[in-house]
């Protein structure tokens, strides 16, 4: 089912893209994906990201600073934007460039190589979106998002912590 929303989205863990996109007269607006419903947001992705961060307590500049400290990502950097609920997601391009789309790590089953430098995603559900993005680049992103959740949630299980 297709919502059109103008208020900010927030995310959930059924969220399972956050896509750059266009309106009917090329507006730039953000699709939104979700396990049972789709909409549109006339607001930037990078945005929607940075409102989840903060309603889970931080913000996306320190998200990023703490997926930094924890596995040395610096470019790209997957973020956890709730890691109680398991809520990763990961962008497409640098987050500064206003074509980046960012992805749930929960939610993808495949990455596909399509031609011309193209990459399909495959979701658990079933729901497919083709981005402009390599294949090569598409796989290390989910690989790094891995690699960095398994360190955090290592880190959250099982370090004592202070009083």
């Amino acid at each position: 089912m297709y919502n059109k929303k103008k208020e900010l989205y927030e995310i959930t863990p059924f969220t399972m893209a956050v896509l750059r996109s266009k309106d009917e007269i090329g507006n730039y607006t953000t699709y939104i994906l979700e396990e049972e419903r789709d909409c549109l947001v006339y607001e930037s992705p990078i945005k929607i990201i940075d409102h989840a961060c903060k309603y889970f307590g931080s913000s996306l500049k320190g998200r990023l600073e703490g997926t930094r400290d924890i596995s040395n990502i610096t470019h790209k950097a997957p973020i956890a934007i709730d890691p109680m609920s398991g809520i990763y997601f990961f962008p497409t391009a640098s987050p500064s460039n206003e074509n980046c789309s960012w992805l749930s790590h929960s939610h993808i089953k495949e990455i596909v190589r399509k031609e011309y430098n193209r990459s399909e995603i495959i979701f658990h559900n079933g729901e497919r979106v083709v981005l402009e993005v390599s294949y090569g680049s598409m796989i290390n992103q989910l690989n790094r998002t891995a690699q960095f959740r398994y360190s955090l949630e290592n880190r959250m299980n099982n370090e004592p912590q202070p009083f």
